[in-house]
């Protein structure tokens, strides 16, 4: 089979497509034949050295496909399902994957594969989000960074579904108007406005009481200084690089903050908490409450362009490679 693999940290150039044997499945795995494969920013730390991986490695941690083989024991999947998966070594970047089953889920008949795809681990993250790691309340107002990304568009549309007012950050002026079409009510240009002042003047001086950034380095301050007193700061990504160092003083000074980085799997480490995480998520995608937009596609073969597209800030929406 055809994937992707590098020999050497570094930009998106050092990703290159080679044939490796097939892999068979073990006791208690399944082999799943990709029809989509989900790009997140999460494999640009990998490729880039910001996050360790053994090299050579594969790349990517989650796809949709059909299931081809069955191993010994394997009771939760039959042949010709159509199953999806997130986690685990980085593999997803080829034609097939080995999963353990209890690691998988079935996709829900109608539910197809490119959407799957698109939402299955950005919508699960939303879905702990909103729901675990803070629960948000209707009537409250919140911070989203990045709300045109994948992870964005799906927390804009949800949030609304929950009775939410959102702030949406964005970074251009087309990206403004995808987020506004999506419902976000406030709409504020990181890179030209000061989103605390702006974040204050829309919520009266009380800022908000939680604020969700995956962006990092370019907008740590700014969401600290947005939340209420006793406010919750979830930093869930670094797409512009580490933030910065931050004291429990700072915490102090803010009024009683609060700030966590949380990680999915930590929220799905049981199959019983990955199936609940997912169904939560079907459900609100089959009550037309919040689509999902495939933004870009890319063959396998173009999986550096793609990554060059994603730290570019070019894309909106989700971003797949198709083997």
């Amino acid at each position: 089979m055809r994937a992707v693999r590098f020999s050497e940290t570094g930009g998106p150039e050092v990703l290159q497509v080679v044939d490796v044997d097939l892999p068979l499945p073990k006791a208690g795995e399944v082999l799943i034949r990709h029809q989509a494969i989900g790009i997140n920013f999460i494999d640009t730390y990998f490729r880039s050295g910001l996050y360790p991986a053994r090299l050579p490695s594969g790349l990517g941690s989650e796809g949709v496909g059909v299931v081809e083989a069955l191993g010994e024991g394997v009771t939760r999947f039959k042949l010709g399902d159509v199953a999806a998966y997130a986690g685990g070594s980085p593999r997803s970047y080829a034609e097939f994957a080995i999963c353990a089953a209890d690691r998988a889920v079935l996709v829900p008949l109608g539910l197809g594969p490119q959407i799957a795809a698109a939402a299955f681990l950005k919508g699960m993250t939303t879905e702990m989000l909103l729901h675990r790691c803070y629960a948000v309340q209707p009537g409250q107002t919140i911070l989203v960074h990045a709300a045109a990304g994948g992870v964005g568009q799906i927390m804009v549309q949800w949030a609304k579904a929950l009775g939410v007012e959102v702030i949406a950050t964005v970074g251009t002026e087309a990206k403004a108007a995808k987020v506004r079409a999506l419902g976000a009510d406030h709409v504020i240009l990181y890179r030209e406005q000061d989103v605390a002042a702006e974040v204050r003047r829309i919520t009266g001086g009380q800022g908000v009481p939680v604020a969700y950034d995956s962006v990092g380095k370019d907008t740590f301050e700014g969401t600290l200084a947005s939340l209420a007193k006793r406010g919750m700061f979830v930093s869930y990504g670094n797409a512009s690089g580490l933030p910065p160092p931050l004291t429990t003083q700072q915490l102090a000074r803010g009024g009683s903050l609060y700030i966590t980085r949380p990680g999915l799997f930590d929220y799905v480490a049981t199959t019983e908490e990955l199936d609940a995480s997912a169904a939560t998520l079907f459900a609100m995608l089959a009550s037309g409450k919040v689509k999902v937009e495939v933004g870009q596609t890319y063959p396998l073969a173009e999986a550096a362009r793609a990554h060059v597209d994603l730290e570019s800030r070019a894309t909106t929406g989700a971003s797949l490679l198709i083997p």
